[in-house]
């Protein structure tokens, strides 16, 4: 039998998880948004059978959906991911997992006490180099990471000014909280250490400036709220003794688009990274993996050659959600590595603010 899934939003990122779900051999059974119209015509495009205009109409319509999958801004994710875990379905929630750490805290709670299965659309550790480099890792190949620099920087790529991106109480941040995924990668590698302390700082220059908007996200908002970060500076220590720098950004003077990890291990460093022409619609993005290792007294660089990935590991993540469920793969990821992971984002934050260290 297979898996029946029911999604809640009927944006653009519902074309990748419904991919990745009918790849994986599920079903989908119903979509839900609450935009007027949005799911009936969602339902037509991809051919699911039933369409709600709420969430409680879906999961009263359609009893027989096991798993949900939650495409919503950001403030969302936590309410309905535990409103879905108490209604006895496994949950596959776009990112960010939640607003802050607490709130991912309630959801592991939720998760714990309804029996459940809970991933994160951490979709770049999907893309064939960060598991070719994980490969690695886990071979012994690397050693153990000491250090690791994470960077996901866009030069002009504001998603719209006034909408729900750009306002903290919808989305909790900007660019941190946003494109976290490389943060998130360079744990992944690390080994999800503890975080001890954090130090870091955001900058506001030119959010307000029509110049940096990106040619990508959503239509500007007259009147809306524009009240988050451009770019945030930070650098943590785990209680390991490991330490990871990150940089991220909307609107930052940089050459171009850049998403990496690049690491120093005890036996080999290591990078796994996709370059940009143009803010994020540049389809030719150059990937690399490549590895560093010291051999007969020679430095040698080798380059790992992985099957394209246009769509970053979305439809492969999406498809572990659904194998996860049965039994059949191990989750990419788990809630407490979602909880680390906005733990350290919210320090960055309380840094940033109080212009202190911040220990976790």
């Amino acid at each position: 039998m297979s898996i029946k899934v029911g999604v809640i939003g009927a944006g653009g990122m519902l074309q990748y998880h419904a991919a990745g779900f009918r790849q994986a051999g599920a079903e989908i059974v119903a979509v839900a948004d609450a935009a007027p119209g949005a799911a009936a015509k969602a339902a037509e495009k991809w051919s699911i059978a039933k369409s709600y205009d709420s969430v409680d109409a879906m999961l009263t319509g359609s009893p027989e959906i096991e798993a949900v999958s939650i495409i919503v801004p950001n403030k969302f994710h936590k309410p309905l991911t535990v409103q879905c875990l108490e209604a006895g379905k496994h949950v596959f929630s776009e990112k960010p997992p939640a607003l802050n750490a607490g709130e991912v805290q309630e959801i592991i709670d939720a998760a714990k006490k309804a029996g459940k299965q809970v991933l994160f659309n951490f979709n770049n550790r999907a893309r064939p180099e960060s598991q070719a480099m994980m490969t690695y890792i886990n071979q012994g190949v690397v050693g153990t990471i000491n250090s690791a620099q994470a960077k996901w920087i866009r030069r002009t790529g504001i998603p719209g000014f006034g909408g729900w991106f750009t306002t903290k109480e919808l989305s909790g941040g900007g660019p941190l909280i946003d494109l976290l995924h490389m943060v998130d990668l360079a744990m992944y590698f690390m080994g999800y250490p503890e975080p001890a302390h954090v130090l870091g700082q955001t900058f506001s220059d030119f959010i307000q400036d029509k110049a940096f908007k990106g040619p990508w996200g959503i239509p500007d908002r007259v009147g809306g709220t524009t009240d988050v970060e451009n770019a945030a500076h930070g650098f943590v220590t785990f209680k390991t003794g490991q330490v990871l720098s990150l940089q991220v950004s909307w609107a930052e003077m940089v050459k171009r688009e850049e998403v990496s990890v690049v690491f120093q291990g005890t036996k080999a460093g290591g990078k796994v990274e996709r370059l940009f022409g143009i803010d994020g619609l540049d389809n030719t993005a150059i990937d690399t993996c490549e590895l560093y290792v010291q051999e007969n007294g020679n430095s040698v660089n080798r380059s790992i050659v992985t099957p394209a990935c246009e769509d970053m590991g979305r439809i492969g993540s999406a498809a572990n959600f659904i194998h996860a469920i049965e039994g059949k793969a191990t989750a990419l990821n788990t809630p407490e590595q979602a909880l680390r992971l906005m733990q350290v984002i919210d320090a960055i934050y309380a840094s940033a603010q109080t212009g202190k260290p911040v220990s976790i």
